[in-house]
């Protein structure tokens, strides 16, 4: 027969154990990448710019 306080320890590891496999998880598509360069721009002068006033007159 084994102590008290060793059969409350299993116990509790058991209940953390059964706590975490309760937890939801969200698995996220990662892309793998393939060892390619990313695409290269052609040109960057043609950008614009916006100019956005938010303030209320």
């Amino acid at each position: 027969m084994l102590p008290g306080f060793i059969i409350d320890q299993i116990r509790q590891r058991e209940e953390e154990e059964q706590a975490k496999r309760q937890i939801p998880q969200i698995q996220l598509p990662v892309p793998i990448p393939d060892g390619s360069k990313p695409p290269e721009r052609k040109d960057d002068s043609d950008r614009g710019v916006v100019i956005i006033d938010l303030g209320a007159e």
